[in-house]
């Protein structure tokens, strides 16, 4: 028993050590995130880098929507704007899911189709506009440059949907951490690692991997579609930038295609498969984790179903942007069933509610959707909600809604997972056809634990594995190593035309000596020929 207290003293010796030890070689890091729905997953390694140590630092603007100025676990930076950047209000998306709705609905004419794309690319012109106005408020500022450079940060991590944050990187000579899924040209592998677009379906195409003919004409056309807007639309933005504020001789593009790290956040277990990268880490669904206990009024109303369960619905901040009549639909669907259902919806309650549904600005998505007696989950098929239903092992009824949303919920559909709903067809009767056969086939929720259990089987969480290759680039002051040299080359060497062009040459001029050494034989022999006769 003497020994104990001796054994107490050298135990705490030792965890103080550790303490220390995790202090004095705790990182600074330099965060440039987007805002949005993008900044929780951002905020969760944020948090994790903190909690290990690290000092971050978050550049943001003055009217950010989500990114505080204030917070625990990070420094911030904020760069003064007169006017919010379109990302950053709140009725941008909704405002274009609005017209979007509309256009499909109406039938629109192919000219009103075109002028709608027509403004869709110009306002995406001037977000990258607006992104570039804030790395020169930066680059302008020379003692916000010059305390940047003092800082000795050890990396720069962030998400390149917006990617100003390369051109900092590559001034202040630090190592780049990517947390990706979308970059300028769509899907982030399409940049980084090589992607025939004869199984691998692109951003846009809602196709799978495998395609008939048709569909991979679809596939290409989309691909030069998004290479087109990337580099007319997008890119001549921070070219510009570039090339006043960096030296001759840079190249926007490496700089994109030069990260250290992509933090990918897929998972082969709802991605299709793919050609990778050494220096791509996949880290999908890293924002998932255990669901906790549920307030006790949402307990209560849970518990209140009985044997039926409850349904989940939620479709993000863009649900305001839905017409009054495809929610009257939905809640006069959702009144025909003997399930209760929680509805995350702000705004006004729909005329056809019935007594069975509760209505809440907010809720706690993740502890809901680990509710043992949650059936299903009505969702507009984000990343993140699809994910966590995957975690939980919750079958999705899909109301995809923009962008990658209808990609999402196909691929669920392909593992039978999930069931999509045109919103523009979406009447009561096939929403409830559509929630009954989800609630009643078993498949659905047996595919999705399928998923489920492998997505859980890793030897490591996915955040953890983010945090370590973060704190891997900055512990080896890069990851060159991992890095293809290949993003250098120019496009005729990547794809060998330039070889495949010396060899057709080389055979070209065989088959050119091989003819004349013929027709010279043939017309030496015709002349012996003509001289005997």
């Amino acid at each position: 028993m003497g020994l104990l207290p001796g054994f107490s003293s050298v135990v705490l010796a030792m965890a103080l050590a550790l303490l220390n030890a995790a202090s004095v070689h705790g990182g600074k890091v330099l965060v440039f995130p987007v805002d949005g729905s993008h900044w929780i997953n951002m905020n969760l390694l944020i948090e994790g880098l903190h909690t290990r140590g690290h000092e971050v630092t978050v550049v943001r603007t003055s009217t950010s929507w989500y990114i505080k100025e204030q917070s625990p676990h990070y420094h911030s930076i904020t760069i003064p704007l007169s006017e919010a950047m379109n990302l950053e209000k709140q009725d941008f998306f909704v405002q274009f899911l609005a017209k979007m709705l509309v256009l499909q609905k109406e039938g629109a004419s192919v000219m009103a189709f075109v002028s709608f794309y027509r403004q869709m690319l110009t306002t995406l012109s001037n977000i990258h506009h607006q992104a570039c106005q804030v790395a020169e408020k930066m680059f302008k500022d020379k003692a916000l440059m010059q305390s940047l450079r003092d800082a000795q940060y050890d990396v720069v991590l962030m998400d390149p949907g917006l990617p100003f944050g390369v051109l900092f990187a590559h001034e202040l000579k630090l190592p780049t951490v990517f947390n990706v899924r979308w970059i300028t040209s769509g899907e982030g592998h399409f940049v980084v690692a090589p992607s025939p677009v004869s199984y691998v379906p692109t951003s846009g195409s809602a196709v799978t991997d495998k395609m008939t003919f048709l569909q991979r004409v679809r596939n290409m056309f989309h691909f030069l579609l998004n290479i087109a807007i990337d580099n007319l639309v997008v890119s001549p933005h921070y070219n510009r930038l570039v090339e006043k504020y960096l030296e001759p001789g840079t190249n926007f593009y490496q700089l994109l295609q030069g990260a250290d790290i992509w933090l990918m956040r897929v998972d082969f277990v709802f991605e299709f498969p793919r050609p990778t990268m050494p220096n791509i880490v996949y880290v999908g669904g890293f924002q998932c984790k255990p669901s906790k206990p549920l307030p006790a009024d949402l307990e209560d109303f849970v518990q209140s179903s009985g044997e039926h369960g409850v349904i989940l619905m939620s479709l993000g901040s863009l649900v305001k942007g839905l017409p009054v009549e495809i929610t009257n639909q939905i809640a006069a669907a959702f009144a025909q069933l003997p399930q209760k259902v929680i509805w995350r919806l702000p705004g006004e309650p729909p005329s056809t509610l019935g007594n069975n549904t509760m209505l809440v600005k907010w809720m706690p998505q993740n502890d809901l959707l680990g509710h043992p007696k949650v059936k299903a989950f009505v969702a507009h098929g984000g990343t993140n909600g699809i994910y966590e239903a995957i975690y939980h092992m919750v079958p999705i009824v899909g109301i995809p809604l923009l962008f990658d949303q209808f990609e999402n919920i196909l691929r669920l559909e392909v593992r039978g997972a999930a069931k999509g709903v045109d919103v523009t067809k979406l009447t009561s009767q096939n929403f409830v056809e559509t929630l009954q056969e989800v609630l009643h086939n078993p498949s659905y929720r047996d595919n999705m634990k399928r998923m489920s259990d492998l997505h859980r089987d890793k030897p490591m969480h996915p955040l953890d594995t983010a945090l370590f290759w973060t704190e891997f680039v900055m512990r080896n002051k890069g990851a060159a190593h991992l890095r293809t040299e290949s993003y250098k080359l120019p496009w005729y060497s990547y794809h060998s035309l330039d070889v495949m062009c010396l060899l057709l040459a080389v055979l070209s001029l065989l088959a050119a000596l091989v003819v004349l050494s013929v027709y010279f034989l043939c017309f030496k022999l015709c002349r012996r020929k003509d001289k005997l006769e």
